[in-house]
């Protein structure tokens, strides 16, 4: 139950940090998103089956965390108001609203007392989205904080953002299998820091 209780925020948590890439698409100008039917908060609709139930399961099982993702929500950079920082605010727009659920439910830990239940349902939302959050700001593509790299570089650097785009996923896989170990500790102390409490 426990298992399929934390499934269960991982994947609305991911839900709602693609669904904030589309609206935040959507205000630059760029309606794909919508017109895909995408700007929901039904499960069904970003669901990945690979990344959604089967690599969960399969993280979980062999390591005892929960990773994963949904399928991106689509949008057209082109049609993005123009602005070197248009990419990097509907990427930045993701972990936000990850970020933006931590503070929140690690706010009412704070206000309101709570009992064991409720407290530990409390726990595994923010910890979740404090995880999501920090992974997606990691500057790898196809992750989040790539885009806000990206924008920082100058326009002539194209073959560099090209070389990496490539490879991304190498090195996403790289850097979960030997690198997340040293940054998951800082999600720990980020969510102390948010409820006062011990994950």
């Amino acid at each position: 139950m426990e298992f399929i209780f934390q499934i269960a925020i991982l994947i609305m948590s991911i839900v709602i940090h693609e669904v904030s890439h589309g609206y935040a698409a959507s205000y630059l100008g760029d309606q794909t998103a919508r017109w895909e039917g995408r700007l929901t908060l039904n499960p069904l609709k970003h669901l990945d089956p690979v990344g959604s139930v089967i690599v969960p399961t399969i993280s979980y099982m062999m390591g005892g965390f929960l990773f994963g993702w949904a399928k991106p929500v689509p949008y057209n950079p082109h049609n993005l108001r123009p602005g070197r920082w248009s990419e990097a605010i509907v990427a930045g727009a993701g972990p936000l609203s990850n970020i933006s659920i931590a503070l929140i439910f690690g706010l009412f830990l704070r206000i309101y007392p709570a009992n064991p239940a409720l407290l530990s349902i409390v726990s595994v939302i923010v910890f979740i989205n404090i995880l999501l959050a920090l992974f997606n700001l990691m500057p790898i593509p196809p992750l989040d904080g790539s885009k806000l790299l990206f924008a920082i570089f100058p326009a002539n650097m194209g073959t560099f953002r090209a070389f990496f785009e490539r490879y991304g996923m190498i090195l996403v896989l790289f850097f979960i299998f030997f690198v997340w170990q040293f940054i998951a500790p800082v999600a720990s102390h980020i969510f102390r820091l948010i409820t006062g409490l011990d994950i």
